[in-house]
């Protein structure tokens, strides 16, 4: 995508070039590891030779395969076959514990948040995707949406389409199966919204200067609330770190729990307020700890918050395994349904169906 192409080059060179000079940029590197992955379908950039705003062959890869559509999916059995490109991220995301990030997309003006995707489960008879942690992510894109240029007007790209305040819930626009920001905050446990930064896809190239312009305090704003929540490592009784502990805020489960990297280390992304944290140590009794969590972001620092298991050692910790990359909410939807009475109706009904995208 041109638009969101150039702008995170310009991000680069303004992060790089304003360390040492501009004290706000210079406190955020300081404490804050950026990843920046300026285009991940190269072939399909080339491939658009007479661009314009609404052509379409920029969105699939060599294969022809449209990449983000090509992810696991944790609500369906996707059926895509995965591309290099997408093993490359997703083998990325594995290596590296990301917190927040951010993808960038054209063809409107609207910070999206998860989920893409849906079942009863989560809420689609209703019309809203949502995850345990929808507070948060309507908080990162109003963060987003409110510190660009207009996106916060909410207007569309055309009269039929509007969204308040700028944002979105992703299901409630359209359902997209296959999405790296569902993959990202499922299996990734890194909270990740999309930002289609434009109605055309492929503007004048007289214009971008101005995209960036309009985008630059909106990124910053955003990449600080990386230092949302609450953070801190799980270790032995020999201080030794833990890693695939469990640690999450109570009365928010995630599907695919989030655990502890190699270093013992753990980030949750929460709001300010009071909350309950879940330490787990498979196999042995959990800890939880009551927190007061203060808004950080401006520190460049969430709340810091270890935990420290006196009756584990090194010899008897043992890893435990990721989650399986198999639809999870799936199985969540059977286990539900399971569980309820059953009604037995007959009804005689006229049905219609109506599919947009």
């Amino acid at each position: 995508q041109t638009v969101g192409r150039e702008i995170l080059l310009h991000l680069i060179d303004f992060l790089v070039t304003s360390y040492g000079r501009d004290p706000v940029i210079t406190r955020l590197l300081n404490n804050t590891r950026i990843h920046i992955m300026p285009t991940m379908n190269p072939d399909g950039f080339e491939a658009t030779k007479v661009p314009d705003c609404y052509y379409t062959r920029g969105r699939y890869n060599r294969n022809e395969e449209d990449l983000n559509r090509n992810f696991p999916d944790a609500f369906e059995n996707n059926s895509a076959s995965i591309q290099p490109e997408t093993r490359a991220v997703t083998d990325w995301i594995k290596n590296e514990m990301f917190v927040l990030s951010a993808n960038l997309h054209g063809g409107a003006l609207v910070a999206s948040y998860t989920f893409d995707n849906g079942n009863p489960v989560t809420g689609s008879l209703k019309g809203y995707s949502r995850s345990p942690d929808d507070d948060v992510f309507i908080h990162l894109a109003k963060t987003y949406s409110s510190n660009h240029a207009s996106m916060y007007k909410g207007t569309g790209c055309d009269n039929r389409q509007t969204f308040p305040e700028g944002i979105t819930n992703g299901y409630s626009w359209y359902q997209l199966e296959g999405g790296m920001q569902d993959y990202n905050c499922v299996w990734g446990q890194c909270f990740e919204i999309t930002l289609e930064l434009s109605c055309c896809k492929y503007p004048p190239a007289d214009e971008l200067e101005k995209f960036w312009r309009d985008n630059k305090v909106a990124l910053i704003e955003y990449i600080k609330q990386v230092h949302l929540g609450i953070k801190g490592q799980v270790t032995d009784r020999n201080g030794n770190p833990i890693p695939n502990a469990i640690v999450e805020a109570k009365g928010r489960p995630h599907v695919c729990p989030y655990r502890t990297n190699e270093q013992g280390e753990y980030f949750l992304l929460l709001l300010p307020g009071t909350y309950v944290i879940n330490a787990t140590v498979p196999g042995f009794k959990s800890m939880l700890k009551t927190v007061e969590i203060p808004d950080n972001t401006g520190n460049f620092s969430a709340l810091k918050q270890d935990f420290s298991f006196p009756e584990v050692s090194d010899q008897i910790r043992s890893r435990v395994p990721s989650c399986p990359k198999t639809p999870l909410y799936q199985e969540l939807a059977r286990a539900s349904a399971a569980v309820k009475p059953t009604v037995h109706i007959l009804v005689l009904m006229t049905t219609m169906l109506v599919i947009s995208k």
